[in-house]
């Protein structure tokens, strides 16, 4: 029991069931064995969310305190949490053409590579242990279907040549051929991302954990309390954590804790996927797996994947209490039909297997969470996009704050813009409706 002060209770809103399974997770493998946490239990250390930055923040921390007890709480399913739906890119420099000062941000540029280096390096060490994800270093190809997609890549290119960074063009013909798709005209190739299958790392990678990590998902934390020497938080099962230190990962949500209120912009973007292509379907996609990221921001991300699928992404909305319902994934869904027959006309009449949404929080000015929110209280939100190996990163990092450590990503992301309240609700959901509508209808032939 708690002998210390406690803050006033502050009752969490869990997030929501998903509507459907991502396709991801339901080309995973066998689910990992649930362990449900029963009665109380009191740990050194408590990681509430079990993505791209929890999953890490846990390993990280028993790594570094191999005889404390680290708890991992996940409300959901490891793979099948926002983090395990989205399209596999361990991205080392994100791609900005729209941002105004993209290009003349050398500094911040460096320093998002760096940290991103640095979360892939840490995958890239759970791949060696045997987290199976289909690891595939090829790099991405940016591609443009409009003239207007080739002069955002042009405006990339000028960045990567500020920064010294290898890419090569990719003209049209050639490009055909790699993606058996027409319907691009140029492409850049940029080298040092990785593709891999994200709901079968993170499965994976769970199982590898230090032993002095325990793992239970379909946890729901109902409530908190901050005190010493411990915090406390309550289950939706009755079951009670007594936590000396705690670190949140829990994206968006992590608002609901009592930190950084009103300051998450839940967003939420589609996907589909397709059945297993047949020998001779597989003629026409190409010369193997690959990764396409739209010249324009809200155009179409496309993978064909080792396990000869193709996966289509696209459409932005908000998440008004960071939900989504099962029209809205079928809505979506109709516009990435569209966009496989304009890819591949030949094979479009196959439709999907799955579809899906899964949640992106944005921050209104682009900032982040991430360092000590009071005392023995971490956490770590808002990638902005381009979560997994800044995730994997800001999570490895907020572990070793955590633990008393220091580096240089630890000071780079102290030094960083912490998240700003949001407007008021109304405001913001009409301002995110009308900006992803016109960007969206902008983008044209991207999509």
């Amino acid at each position: 029991m708690n002998t210390g002060k406690l803050s006033k209770r502050i009752e969490v809103t869990p997030p929501q069931v998903e509507p459907t399974d991502s396709g991801w997770y339901l080309t995973s493998g066998p689910e990992l064995p649930l362990n449900p946490l029963k009665g109380n239990v009191t740990c050194e250390c408590l990681v509430i969310g079990a993505g791209w930055m929890g999953l890490h923040a846990a390993r990280r921390y028993a790594e570094l305190n191999p005889d404390a007890k680290v708890l991992l709480v996940d409300a959901g399913r490891i793979g099948n949490n926002a983090s395990g739906r989205c399209m596999g890119f361990a991205i080392d420099l994100a791609h900005n053409p729209r941002k105004h000062d993209f290009v003349e941000d050398l500094k911040g540029n460096q320093e998002e590579y760096y940290v991103n280096l640095e979360g892939t390096s840490y995958i890239k060490s759970a791949v060696e242990m045997g987290a199976e994800c289909d690891w595939d270093p090829q790099g991405k190809y940016h591609s443009a279907a409009t003239p207007e997609g080739v002069e955002d890549l042009v405006h990339f290119s000028k960045a990567l040549d500020t920064m010294g960074q290898n890419y090569r063009w990719v003209e049209k013909e050639e490009f055909n051929e790699i993606t058996g798709s027409k319907h691009y005209i140029r492409a850049l190739h940029h080298p040092g991302t990785v593709l891999i299958h994200p709901a079968k790392y993170l499965k994976n990678a769970a199982k590898i954990l230090p032993k002095n990590v325990s793992i239970h998902e379909n946890t729901v934390i109902t409530s908190a309390q901050y005190g010493k020497p411990f915090h406390v938080f309550e289950t939706e099962n009755g079951s009670v954590i007594h936590a000396h230190k705690v670190i949140i990962c829990a994206a968006g949500y992590l608002t609901n804790f009592g930190f950084h209120k009103n300051t998450a912009i839940p967003v939420y973007t589609f996907a589909s996927m397709t059945r297993e292509l047949t020998p001779q379907e597989l003629k026409g996609v190409g010369t193997g797996p690959y990764g396409l990221i739209p010249a324009n921001s809200f155009g179409t991300t496309v993978r064909r994947t080792s396990d000869n699928r193709l996966f289509f992404r696209n459409v932005y909305s908000y998440a008004k209490g960071f939900k989504t319902t099962v029209d809205d994934v079928l809505s979506a869904k109709v516009q990435q039909q569209i966009s496989f027959e304009r890819r591949f006309p030949e094979l479009s009449a196959m439709g999907f297997e799955a579809s899906w949404g899964g949640l992106l929080t944005l921050a209104q000015n682009g900032g982040m969470i991430w360092g000590e929110m009071a005392e023995n209280v971490y956490g770590a939100a808002f990638c902005n996009g381009t979560g997994i190996s800044r995730g994997t990163a800001f999570g490895k990092a907020v572990a070793e704050l955590a633990s008393g450590k220091t580096s240089k990503t630890i000071e780079i992301l102290k030094s960083k813009t912490v998240a700003s309240r949001a407007y008021p609700e109304f405001i913001t959901s009409l301002g995110v409706r009308y900006v992803t509508g016109r960007r969206f209808k902008k983008a044209g032939l991207e999509i």
